[in-house]
């Protein structure tokens, strides 16, 4: 979403600027992508732009970037459009959720390689589990938050635990709902002074009786230029880590360097997070089973010498690796260039059985795609 949010206001700026409009180009563009009486906006923007393009005193390059913007706004609409589509398919999933809460720590504990962090979640829910019991039965207990964070590199599954811990927490009581929000900067972050906290407060609202996810939640402050409405934006996230800390729980992730300069930036914050949970890069059998799990999952199954070929080239990666290794997401783009390498060779064979239809072979691997190979044997 931010990048058509991005273009958006990019474009906007860039006719203001041809048209000597004074800012109000960009003022309309940022009414509709931060909500500020977003319908208005849009219909006044659109006006402005067809007049713009029916008129014959703007040059043509004026009218190219008008054509432009009014396609941004299309752009812009649709694709949240298709999120809100999205998000009630998600929500309708969730809300059917019928899983009992030893499925759920089955789920948990099926998950590759995280056993460390799978340790220390089942530590946590039992700990949370034996507090409750000791409140229901009039016995002191812990008044420790719920709250935590999660630090790794990406694709290490700190979203899918995310998930995992909020469906136990509202079986075993803990969470009325068990609902997952999931925010990034953009969905907190408002353009204008006094508008963030606003964001902020609706989207606590959504979150309550569930978890709140805020991925990549250090750049909520990393943007110097806009320290203002970070530190705004905080400022209401502490408050209501503490008000709703009996039936929400907000978790934040991202990068561990990064991640300890965002507890450092407002005080008190990190006080509100009593667990702090690093989640490790998976190692090359690690991957493997990713791998092979989502092969299994979807019907597919690999041969030994196409087993062998990717491992190599997991080894490989994880030696060449730095700070951005992307770990399960790796994997998952190795899966569908396998798929597409698989379909491309099956599409061209006669008749071909269950098994062709089902086996990636080693050809699949080092098939070349006439650009160049999805990977190297080398």
């Amino acid at each position: 979403m931010e990048k058509y949010i991005k273009v958006l206001n990019t474009t906007a700026s860039t006719l203001d600027a041809l048209i000597s409009a004074g800012g109000e180009v960009t003022r309309l563009a940022n009414g509709i992508t931060e909500g500020n009486d977003e319908e208005k906006s849009a219909i006044a923007l659109l006006k402005q732009i067809n007049l713009i393009i029916d008129s014959d005193e703007y040059f043509k390059e004026t009218k190219q970037v008008a054509a432009s913007l009014r396609n941004c706004i299309i752009d812009f609409y649709g694709y949240r459009k298709l999120l809100d589509i999205c998000s009630k398919e998600k929500k309708s999933r969730e809300t059917e959720d019928k899983r009992t809460l030893q499925e759920l720590l089955e789920e948990l504990n099926s998950l590759v390689g995280l056993d460390t962090v799978k340790g220390k979640v089942n530590d946590l829910i039992a700990y949370q589990k034996v507090q409750k019991l000791r409140r229901e039965n009039n016995l002191h207990s812990s008044k420790n938050t719920l709250h935590l964070a999660f630090t790794g590199n990406p694709g290490t599954g700190k979203t899918t635990v995310a998930r995992i811990v909020g469906r136990i927490y509202k079986e075993i009581g803990l969470l009325s709902k068990g609902n997952f929000v999931e925010v990034s900067r953009t969905d907190l972050i408002a353009g204008y002074q006094g508008q963030t906290a606003l964001k902020v407060k609706s989207v606590i609202e959504k979150a309550k009786g569930g978890v709140l996810f805020i991925d990549e939640a250090y750049s909520i402050t990393e943007n110097e230029n806009s320290d203002s409405y970070g530190k705004e934006c905080l400022t209401e996230l502490t408050k209501a880590l503490e008000d709703y800390r009996d039936d929400l729980v907000v978790i934040v992730a991202g990068y561990t360097e990064p991640m300890s300069k965002f507890f450092e930036s407002n005080p008190g914050l990190k006080s509100r997070f009593n667990t702090f949970i690093e989640f490790g890069d998976y190692d090359s059998d690690e991957l493997d089973a990713i791998l092979l799990s989502m092969c299994q999952n979807n019907d597919y199954s690999m041969d030994e010498e196409a087993k062998k070929l990717v491992h190599s080239y997991f080894e490989k990666q994880i030696s060449m690796k730095d700070e951005n290794f992307a770990n399960g997401r790796l994997v998952r783009n190795i899966y569908d260039d396998l798929l597409m390498n698989h379909a491309r060779r099956l599409v061209n064979v006669a008749n071909p059985s269950r098994d062709d239809l089902s086996t990636i072979k080693v050809v699949d691997v080092l098939l070349d795609d006439g650009k160049e190979r999805c990977f190297s044997n080398e």
